[in-house]
């Protein structure tokens, strides 16, 4: 957040937006952003020291004395958000003013196909425009002459994730038409900007001109069974007779009328009615949301489960500065209250209770699930996710397949949110309020798989998933 001083920021309402006159806005409110980050933000220094946060942000201040329309801006502050390594701090694309969006996210200046990297390769997954000279397996060498690697590693320090667990990131860069707002669509034109209505595309010995397209296009492309809307968004198959797939693309149901609840009750009611002996639960694409994998774990354990129990939840704040509220803005006006009651531990933390925002155990529900349980795992299981991961591996409750997770066993911060809207750009960041720290020394990386499998480029060219067929086999 900015302000022209200190004084002044502080005192006034948020207003609209002064970039459309102001062209160094985002300068006038870094004050006001550190202010806030350095007294809320439980995971600010868990990476970098005072002193680098420090540096970065009069680096920032330096470079915004020069002119900088709202998208060099916007571009400006993820870079700073990077530096904090954190997986839920960032200038979050779908909470953009509509001014912002037309500007940074709807331009027609995407790639008109789902791809995704392998390494350095830049592979295309689906066609759905049916884009010519472009099929399933083909690979992007260059775009606009510029080496796809080149292009990988410009947009490494703008991607959000936990420490130094760089997979998130890279799976970050893919495009699978799972997300509304894709995060490549975002960045890779602020970083390679162009005005032609074509990007050339480099492939093994041929160019392709390919038509750009906009954001609107690019939501008309996304892969059947992602509108979190509709109850179907989860499905129960059963590829193989006994052996039950839960497909979950996403646990973010803040807005939803359907009950996932109910949803999960009555698929649990088919395994046990068609005698599963094997359940598949497929979250490769799911970053996170609620905490569904509660429900699943309920199913599988007989006795309580305690939670983080080799964890602790820690805020910077009992209640938030009362000057700084008109620019947090939450669902839930509690989070102004969250550190009140917690435990200080006399370092600038307030260690919360057990029972506080979230339960301290899950007990047992239903009939048990007494078969075997295999949970599909990638880098984009970065937050309740990766907690659903973390357990399941850390009680043996099911064996894991497929590659590395997001997150890190560190710690992630995240659980209750404000919405930073600065007042003088009108851009907004969003800062977690709870960090997760562990007791004891953990490695800077996310969880490893029990089964590695990885994807080669003949499966992409073929449709074929490896790592599911790899489950079923092993299931029998």
């Amino acid at each position: 957040m900015h302000r022209r001083t200190l004084l002044a920021s502080l005192t006034a309402v948020v207003a609209a937006p002064a970039w459309a006159g102001d062209v160094v806005a985002l300068r006038e409110d870094l004050p006001l952003l550190r202010r806030i980050y350095e007294t809320l933000h439980p995971g600010l220094y868990r990476y970098q020291t005072p002193q680098a946060w420090a540096e970065a942000c009069d680096h920032l201040a330096a470079d915004l004395r020069r002119p900088a329309d709202v998208a060099q801006q916007y571009l400006a502050l993820s870079r700073l958000a990077g530096r904090v390594k954190c997986g839920h701090t960032y200038a979050n694309f779908f909470n953009q003013s509509k001014a912002i969006r037309r500007r940074v996210i709807e331009p027609a200046n995407k790639l008109p196909f789902h791809f995704l990297w392998l390494g350095d390769r830049m592979v295309v997954t689906e066609n759905p425009l049916g884009v010519e000279g472009i099929k399933r397996g083909s690979e992007i060498l260059t775009i606009d002459g510029v080496p796809v690697s080149r292009i990988r590693r410009a947009l490494l320090p703008y991607m959000r994730a936990d420490g130094n667990n760089d997979a998130k990131r890279y799976a970050l860069m893919n495009v699978q038409g799972v997300d509304r707002i894709e995060t490549f669509d975002v960045f890779y034109p602020l970083l390679f900007p162009s005005e032609r209505p074509v990007f050339a595309l480099g492939l093994s010995g041929r160019q392709v001109p390919v038509e750009k397209i906009g954001q609107a296009v690019r939501e008309k492309m996304m892969a059947a069974g992602n509108d979190e809307t509709v109850p179907d968004y989860w499905t129960l198959t059963w590829p193989k007779p006994g052996i039950a797939l839960l497909t979950m693309p996403g646990w973010a149901l803040y807005d939803v009328t359907w009950d996932w609840k109910a949803r999960l009750d009555a698929m649990f009611e088919e395994m046990a009615a068609q005698g599963a002996r094997g359940l598949i639960v497929d979250i490769r694409e799911n970053e996170g949301g609620f905490d569904c994998g509660h429900e699943i774990i309920a199913r599988l354990i007989d006795t309580p489960l305690p939670l983080d129990a080799d964890y602790e939840r820690r805020v910077r704040f009992r209640t938030t500065p009362a000057d700084l509220n008109p620019y947090l803005d939450t669902w839930d006006r509690s989070f102004e209250r969250l550190g009140e009651g917690a435990e200080d531990l006399g370092d600038g933390f307030f260690r919360l209770k057990d029972d506080e925002e979230g339960v301290a155990v899950i007990s047992p529900k239903g009939p048990r699930f007494r078969g075997k349980v295999v949970v599909l795992s990638s880098a984009q299981n970065s937050s309740a996710t990766f907690q659903f991961i973390s357990l399941v591996k850390r009680h043996g409750l099911a064996r894991v397949y497929g590659q590395p997770t997001g997150g890190n066993q560190r710690g992630i911060n995240g659980g209750a949110f404000f919405f930073v809207r600065l007042p003088n750009s009108g851009l907004e960041i969003d800062l977690p309020l709870i960090g997760t720290f562990p007791k004891t020394p953990r490695p800077d990386e996310g969880l490893a798989p029990d089964v590695f499998v990885e994807p080669s480029l003949a499966d992409i060219a073929s449709g074929r998933d490896a790592v599911l067929e790899r489950v079923i086999a092993d299931l029998g």
